[in-house]
This record gives structure tokens, C-alpha cells and sequence, in this order.
């Protein structure tokens, strides 16, 4: 088992900053991808960019690429933490985001944990 626990939504201007972190325990093996999901009211969850657990590397979806950055803390035993760095923040950035653990892909169905979620607001 995997847990995920999200923090740092909140409140921000256009053109602001957000770091949302996820700190992962649990059964986390190497082959696993971190991803970053966001569902806004009346929309499909759509993915934001993922993180390989082993390695690090790192991919966006278009709409994010150049504002957003994933990155990982590997340093603790027991708790890991992935954080997302929201840069540069449209009003349509607007959403709950969601942390997910799984064997990745830009679809959700790919991601076997998945966080509470946290709400991040851009005010227009």
C-alpha cells in the first residue's frame, strides 16, 4: 500500500507562484511513476506531469510545460516527498490537484494511489 497526502493549495493572484507537495509512505517500488493530476468543476481529471521514482526524470503536459516543475525528495526513509512547483499561473489553472503513484502514463487509469486532493484558486 501507498499513502499520498497533499498540501500548499490555496488562493493566488495571475501571474503567481504555488509548491504543492506530496508526501508518499508506504510500499513505494522503483518502477513507480509520481504523477500530478488536476480536475476542475465539470471536467475529466487531466494530467499535469509526472516524476519517475527511480531516476527523476520528468514530463509535462503542454498546457503546464515552462511554468510548472516536478521534483522529489528522496532523502528521508519512511517519507518521500514530490512537490510541484506552479509558476506563471493562468486563471485556468484552477483546480483540485491530485498526486498519484503508479506505472504512469498521462491517464489516469495508469496510476494505482491517488492523494485527497488539494484546491488551488487563481484569481483572475
Amino acid at each position: 500500500q501507498v499513502q499520498l497526502v497533499e498540501s500548499g493549495g490555496g488562493l493566488v493572484q495571475t501571474g503567481g507562484s504555488l509548491r504543492l507537495s506530496c508526501a508518499a509512505s508506504g510500499r513505494i517500488f522503483s518502477t513507480y511513476v509520481m504523477g500530478w493530476f488536476r480536475q476542475a468543476p465539470g471536467k475529466e481529471r487531466e494530467f499535469v506531469g509526472g516524476i519517475t521514482w527511480s531516476g527523476g526524470k520528468t514530463y509535462y503536459a503542454d498546457s503546464v510545460k515552462g511554468r510548472f516543475t516536478i521534483s522529489r525528495d528522496n532523502a528521508k526513509n519512511t517519507v518521500n516527498t514530490v512537490f510541484l512547483q506552479m509558476n506563471s499561473l493562468k486563471f485556468e489553472d484552477t483546480a483540485v490537484y491530485f498526486c498519484s503513484a503508479g506505472r504512469g502514463g498521462n491517464n489516469p487509469q495508469g496510476y494505482q494511489y491517488w492523494g485527497q486532493g488539494t484546491q488551488v484558486t487563481v484569481s483572475s
